[in-house]
């Protein structure tokens, strides 16, 4: 490379894959976190998204009582109401442009739901993993109305950290950033970032340019730290949807298995051990029965190997 020359940010894309939840009538989710390659962006483990569905089709979201250990969940909505009930004595009616975010501690059970009221189901779900300092906070939950900054071109919404010069009230236990990034048609967005954070962006609808990568509905595009602003541009007469997630490259290791991110295989065994005992580790969700509660699959035959942040077991 010349002098004077920038290297540009390399963008890595990745795929969905198409995930049913909840038998032949269920919602259909697309996922893409974790990966082989890229199981975490900074502390962020994990990222569906749904929708836009027809709930007289798709049965919407009926998700009963179930548990969580070592992270934090996070509902967000782009149409839709999702009633939300936990453990930690968390109810709310979460629509869009408020964040649901609900934090497991060592343990929590919850459910969601959506409303009678709802025809069209359409958002994401994101999990971010605790770092071992904060693994044993108390469980609790927050539902907020996340802050919006109009920019040329475009409507910044931020449920989780800063960007654009607005701050998120949530609470989160490792530097994050989640965004939702409505670009107006034909508009470019310039956005400073922290150079510090690893970035992905989510293409919700319309086709969007990240840097020199064209990324369609439903793709994921990643870039390491270091660049200190990202281009987004919308090439179509539409406008189009993202959402921006960051945090600085999370530094432990994790094993993570059906709703449990743990250290080693032996902690996911226990998580498991005590949610199918009934434990009051995690506690009991208002308004369901014990019957009510979804059981816990069978572990792989063999142990669960730790991740590290790039993919690789370790």
């Amino acid at each position: 490379m010349g002098p004077g020359l920038e290297r540009r940010p390399q963008v890595e894309v990745h795929e969905p894959r198409a995930v049913p939840l909840g038998g032949q009538r269920g919602m259909v989710v697309h996922r893409t976190l974790p990966t082989r390659l890229r199981p975490l962006v900074g502390a962020w483990c994990f990222l569906d998204h749904y929708g836009p569905d027809d709930v007289d089709s798709s049965g919407g979201m009926l998700v009963r009582p179930h548990p969580h250990s070592g992270l934090q969940t996070v509902t967000w909505l782009f149409e839709g109401e999702v009633e939300h009930r936990d453990s930690a004595d968390g109810h709310a009616m979460v629509r869009p442009g408020e964040l649901s975010l609900m934090t497991a501690g060592d343990g929590i059970a919850h459910s969601e739901v959506s409303t009678p009221s709802t025809r069209v189901l359409h958002g994401i779900q994101l999990w971010a993993a605790l770092p071992s300092a904060a693994r044993d906070v108390p469980r609790s939950y927050e539902h907020v109305s996340a802050p919006a900054a109009d920019l040329e071109g475009a409507q910044v919404r931020v449920f989780v950290g800063e960007l654009a010069g607005v701050r998120s009230p949530a609470v989160v236990h490792s530097p994050l950033l989640g965004a939702e990034i409505v670009l107006a048609p034909h508009a470019t967005l310039d956005l400073g970032v922290d150079e510090s954070f690893e970035h992905a962006v989510l293409v919700d609808t319309g086709e969007v340019r990240l840097v020199d990568a064209v990324l369609h509905a439903r793709e994921l595009g990643y870039l390491e730290p270091g660049p200190g602003r990202i281009t987004l541009a919308n090439a179509g007469a539409e406008p189009s949807r993202v959402v921006l997630l960051g945090g600085t490259a999370f530094a432990e290791p994790i094993v993570m298995w059906w709703n449990f991110v743990a250290r080693t295989h032996d902690e996911v065994v226990a998580m498991r051990e005590d949610w199918a005992a009934g434990s009051s580790r995690y506690g009991e969700v208002p308004g369901w029965t014990y019957e009510d509660r979804l059981p816990a699959p069978e572990l792989p035959r063999v142990r669960i190997r730790p991740r590290g942040a790039g993919g690789s077991p370790v």
